[in-house]
Formats: C-alpha cells, structure tokens, sequence
C-alpha cells in the first residue's frame, strides 16, 4: 500500500451545493477582475477594446481551467468537451491552455478517499485486498482510478467517483450556461436547451456505473476474438453505485510517437478510425468520448487498451443514414450533394448557407479535393487547417448565423473529431478513402 502524502497534490473536491455554488462565484469574480485589468492595459496602450479581447485572455482561461479542474464532475467534464471539440480551430496559445482540461485532475487527498471507500465497502475494507494503491494512477473530471490487487490475487483498476459529483450534475451545467451567457460567449437568440438537456442526461449516465460496467462487458462481446482490441472485464464483487472495479490491462499512452515505426503508428491510427466506423455503420453503439486517455497500447501485442465506456451511446438509425449520404457524396466529389447532405445532417444551417455561400463553397471544395485524391491520407500535413479556421472564423462572426446540430451528432462528431486529432498526433498516413468505401 502506497504510504502517499495527505500534502501531495490532492485537493478536496467541493461536494455541497453551496460550496460549489461558491466557487463559480469566485470564477466569475476572477473572470470580471482580469478583464478590468486587460481593459485598462488596452486603454493605456492607446487602444479600444472589445468584450472578446477582454474576456478570452490566457489569464482569465488559466482561471476558468483551474476552478473547473478543481470542481471536478460536470462542469471539468463540459470544460473538456469544449477544448476538445476545438481541436484546431483554437490559437496555438489558447489550445495549450485549454489542454489542462484534459490533462489529469487534481485527485481527492487520503482522508477523503478512505471516507468515500468506507461508505461503499464498510470499515473494514482494506482487509479484502493484498494491496491497495492509495496513490492513484489517474484522476478525471468524475472519479479517480486505483491499483489493487485481492486476496485471491486478482490485478485490479479500481474507479472511485468524487463525493457529490452526481447530485451536482444539474446545477453545474447551469451555471457553466448561465457564465457562457453572461460573458457573452453566446449570443441571446442562440437556443440551447435541448443539448444542456442532452448533456446533463449524458453526465448523469456517466456516473451511473453499474450501467458503466453493463457497457464495458458488452462492448466486450462485441470485439470478442479481436487481436486489435482488448476491453477490461469487470470485478462485480468490488462494484457499486459509486466505485467500478475492473481487470487491470498494462498499456502505455497512446499517443506517444518515441520509438515506433511509421508502419506501426499508421496501423494504430487506422484501426481505431476502423473502430469509430464500425460503430457508426455497424454496432449501432459508440463509446462517445475521445479522450486520448481512454486508449492506451501494448507494444508487446500491437493491441489497443479501450477504458471508459460511461459515454456509450446508441447511435440512430438516422444518424447513421445522414453520415452515409454525406460521406458518399463527399467520395463522388458532388459538391452539391455535399452541402445538400451536410444541411440535412443538421451540420450546416440554412442562415449560413444563404448569409455564406461562398464561404460555403470554399471549405467544401477543400474538403472534397482532399477526399477525391487515392492512396493515404496524410494527418501530420495540417496546411488545410489555418485556411478551413479562416473561413470558419469569418462564418462565426456572424452570430444570426449560429446553428447547434442534432444532439445525437454532435457527440458522434466529438468521436470522428477526435480520432482525427489523435491520428494528427501520430502523424499518421492511412488509406481512409478506402475504408470508408468498404462501409457505403
């Protein structure tokens, strides 16, 4: 058992209402504060500043990544969201910033750990295991996962939720909206209800982990036999509503590049874009969160560890229809049939293809030149990405324009994205022409 300092980097996780109700106020306060002062440095400097330069400063985001790291649950895991479906889209400055967002959370400190594990598995928990990590190998935006090993010598990951995350989901989504609207971030007339709806739905899923665990052995039987992916079982005897116990797979990062060939950082890349179609086109199901910590690798076996199955959703019919007319449009080069196709997926909105259509026009006609070309497609070359990010910011701009797609898209869309940023960060080359064929 790991002797692990209670002055380590553990911070308590702010479980009640009103303390957490507390820490947005002090996040706005701070917010409120950093755009004085960057407004009086502008207008020192002779300049006239606006809202947006004000408020989307490195330092008042380094204050909304550090509270939202330290509130943990909804509203660290909507902060993660945001930063990653930016992907490129962000200055290189703010994307680094935003980062921390993904990067592990603050774990909870020992006595609160004990506490929690203690209200699960009784007093005398620690009996059950020969070892118990106390130190945990990592902390996310809803719990923080151990290493232990029984008694009958079982290795196992032991997922623990923070204290009060579940009850806090609601609110927390509220007031990342209510701070959204109130900096201007988003426009009055913008509508979203529906998808705060659809996020709190999904969050309250993700602390639910018996339904955790249901997934994860279910999506076990889905790639039952496969040498490219392995899933954790899980250890039902040490799961409850709050701790999901599971088999412990070694693996490193997926997204470390040292030492691996160019054949062996393509085949990664493709297998997981191959896994991402086959659960759009085939399963009927996808684990909906790309976090590059929910895959990690064996060099040994050349298998990818999948984690984290509390954002599995069913994918519709529908939806999958509409990524199938798109993609074959996309394919044929019919540039019409694309933008025809991206309105009715509910990716483009009627206002910006009439206020834009030039603008339209250009990013599908780069689109289209990109995918009509045979061979692999070459992630690590990015020259596409500042002109797509200049036209995108110019239609952003214009905020009569804004359209939030269907719910069951975006989060399909989270998962294509994010394959695509981690196959970006593998450099990898892979033939997804191809692949995608093979699926229309």
């Amino acid at each position: 058992m790991s002797g692990w300092d209670n002055g380590s980097k553990g911070r308590s996780v702010p479980s009640g209402r009103l303390s957490r109700l507390g820490q947005f106020g002090r996040l706005a306060g701070g917010i409120a504060g950093g755009m004085l002062a960057e407004g009086a440095r502008r207008l020192a400097d002779g300049q006239r500043p606006r809202v947006g330069d004000m408020l989307l400063t490195p330092g008042n985001l380094v204050r909304v990544a550090d509270r939202l790291s330290h509130l943990r649950g909804a509203a660290m895991k909507l902060g993660q969201m945001i930063s990653l479906d930016a992907g490129d889209t962000l200055p290189p400055e703010l994307s680094e910033i935003m980062a921390r967002l993904r990067a592990e959370a603050d774990p909870m400190p020992r006595v609160q750990l004990e506490r929690v594990l203690t209200a699960e598995w009784g007093r005398e928990w620690r009996i059950r295991f020969e070892r118990f990590d106390d130190r945990p190998i990592a902390a996310a935006s809803i719990g923080q996962v151990h290493r232990a090993r029984t008694l009958d010598g079982r290795d196992l990951a032991i997922k623990v939720q923070y204290p009060g995350v579940r009850g806090s989901i609601d609110a927390d989504v509220d007031n990342v909206a209510t701070l959204l609207r109130v900096s201007g971030l988003l426009p009055p007339q913008l509508d979203i209800t529906a998808l705060l709806a659809e996020a709190k739905a999904q969050l309250h899923e993700e602390t639910d982990y018996r339904r955790e665990g249901a997934e994860m052995e279910a999506y076990g039987r889905l790639l039952d036999g496969s040498d490219a992916f392995i899933v954790p079982t899980v250890a039902a005897d040490f799961t409850t509503d709050n701790v999901l116990a599971m088999s412990f797979i070694e693996g490193v990062p997926i997204e470390t590049t040292a030492g691996r060939s160019q054949e062996e950082l393509n085949r990664i890349a493709a297998r997981l874009i191959g896994l991402t179609l086959d659960e759009l086109f085939r399963f009927g199901r996808m684990q909906t969160d790309p976090n590059f910590a929910n895959f990690r690798y064996q060099p040994e076996t050349g298998r990818i560890v999948l984690l984290d199955f509390g954002a599995v959703r069913p994918v519709t019919a529908e939806t999958s229809e509409a990524y199938r007319r798109l993609l074959a449009a996309g394919l044929s080069g019919d540039r019409a049939a694309v933008k025809r196709a991206a309105v009715e997926a509910g990716f483009l909105g009627e206002a910006a293809v009439q206020r834009h259509a030039d603008l339209v026009d250009r990013i599908i006609d780069l689109i289209v030149t990109e995918a009509s070309r045979a061979g692999p497609f070459d992630f690590a070359d990015r020259r596409l990405v500042p002109i797509i990010r200049e036209h995108a910011t110019v239609m952003a701009s214009d905020r009569a324009t804004w359209h939030i797609p269907p719910t069951d898209t975006l989060f399909v869309q989270r998962k294509v994205s994010g394959m695509a940023l981690l196959a970006a960060r593998l450099e990898a080359r892979v033939d997804v022409r191809s692949m995608v064929s093979a699926y229309l």
